[in-house]
């Protein structure tokens, strides 16, 4: 496969890419009148090229239930935790196989390719891990997935869990989850940290922690985490989710919390249409944002990555995996909308999701790498976000698994007849 005729981040002018049994074998100069041996040739257009989309946060069980059994009223993460507690009494196989199923095929054609889904074993049958398993390899063409062994119900506070989280492991589980902000007690909570990190140490197993989702400024779990992760010296493997607490945290606790940060090497994963919808709920006004200081913390050397989390369930009631959605609305949320952070912001999405997720051996677009990319109907970044353009093209192992045509519209003004095309 060759693709000519594209533009790549961080670059001038436009290039081509030669892609010789699924490998990226050269990456040179585009010449507008160079004439090509191989039949399956992409014009990009001059359109943006980049490493496909990755998904560092999603919960496959939970997605596409709003409604059931009733909708969350309050809007709030605990009523939304109680909904799901009683969907999860009906769950099936096939009930959640068919539900993941199409959302990934909605991440496919919106150019994810790279996945971390948390999947509550707090279910002593683990009917949605034992699903999303059989899932992982059915998709595995098309989507790499990481299965976080998550804990909802919490690990202390429920009966049994550490059992379901070293099963969940042995049946296939990639990570650790946690959520120690949910358990009883914060003596609770900092014990279900240390139970995670032995388990996942014990098993060689990375760590993801729905940590301080709460608008609570006494919630310091993300200490504990960043603390045992230095300790350990398992920072590059361990990730702080939500950490929406640190928006209220003050200033002086929050400078010495970043030291630690930075020392433990974690990443922290918002989830900003989320993050917005559940948090703030208890204030009246002024309300709180309720995201995290992605700014300040990519300011102090820290990897921030934006993730979804939720897809029409109780805890979110919109959305359809569109990780420029997700952007978009983040960098709203965090006043980064200066030129060169919008540009800047596509490694949310991108690079800093795959550090995360420690998959960066073989990720980018550069020569002897898989050839896993996307073509995005744009210029540049700060071009593709203000349109919200589609994928035209995401690539995988050299061969094209999802294609968009982008739309036009006609207006009809004195007469004539003009097409509007908002993607070029």
């Amino acid at each position: 496969m060759i693709i000519k005729n594209i533009s790549l981040r961080n670059n001038t002018g436009l290039f081509t890419i030669h892609i010789v049994d699924h490998i990226i074998s050269k990456i040179e100069k585009f010449k507008a009148d160079e004439i090509y041996d191989d039949n399956d040739v992409i014009d990009g257009e001059g359109n943006l090229a980049m490493p496909p989309y990755v998904e560092p946060h999603i919960h496959y069980d939970t997605l596409l239930t709003a409604g059931e059994p009733r909708w969350n009223t309050s809007g709030t993460l605990f009523e939304g935790i109680g909904i799901w507690l009683d969907r999860k009494k009906s769950l099936t196989k096939k009930d959640v196989k068919e539900r993941a199923i199409t959302a990934m095929k909605w991440q496919i054609a919106q150019g994810v390719q790279f996945v971390r889904t948390h999947i509550d074993i707090t279910d002593h049958k683990l009917t949605a891990l034992e699903a999303i398993l059989e899932v992982k390899e059915e998709m595995s063409n098309y989507l790499e997935i990481q299965i976080v062994a998550f804990p909802q119900e919490g690990i202390v506070s429920f009966n049994g869990t550490e059992n379901l989280i070293i099963k969940a492991i042995e049946l296939g589980a990639d990570a650790v989850g946690g959520i120690p902000h949910f358990e009883f007690t914060r003596e609770d909570g900092v014990e279900s940290v240390k139970k995670s990190f032995e388990i996942a140490i014990k098993y060689d197993k990375m760590l993801d922690f729905h940590c301080d989702e709460i608008d609570d400024e006494q919630s310091r779990f993300i200490e504990v985490v960043a603390a045992e992760a230095h300790k350990n010296n398992y920072g590059k493997f361990v990730s702080a989710s939500h950490a929406t607490a640190m928006h209220s945290y003050n200033n002086a606790y929050t400078s010495k919390l970043f030291r630690l940060l930075s020392i433990s090497d974690i990443s922290i994963i918002a989830n900003p249409l989320v993050n917005i919808n559940l948090q703030g709920r208890f204030d009246t006004f002024p309300k709180r944002r309720g995201i995290t200081r992605v700014k300040e913390l990519l300011d102090s050397g820290i990897n921030v990555c934006f993730g979804t989390d939720d897809i029409f369930d109780p805890f979110y009631s919109l959305g359809t995996g569109n990780m420029l959605n997700v952007l978009n609305m983040g960098l709203h949320v965090c006043q980064m909308l200066g030129y060169e952070q919008v540009k800047k912001s596509f490694d949310l999405i991108t690079t800093n999701s795959a550090s995360a997720l420690n998959i960066t051996k073989d990720y980018g677009l550069e020569v002897g790498n898989t050839a896993n990319l996307i073509i995005v109907s744009g210029k540049d970044e700060f071009d593709i976000l203000r349109r919200m353009a589609p994928i035209e093209y995401s690539i995988r192992k050299g061969k094209v698994i999802a294609h968009t045509i982008p739309s036009v519209s006609k207006i009809f003004i004195n007469g004539t007849n003009e097409v509007i095309n908002f993607n070029k």
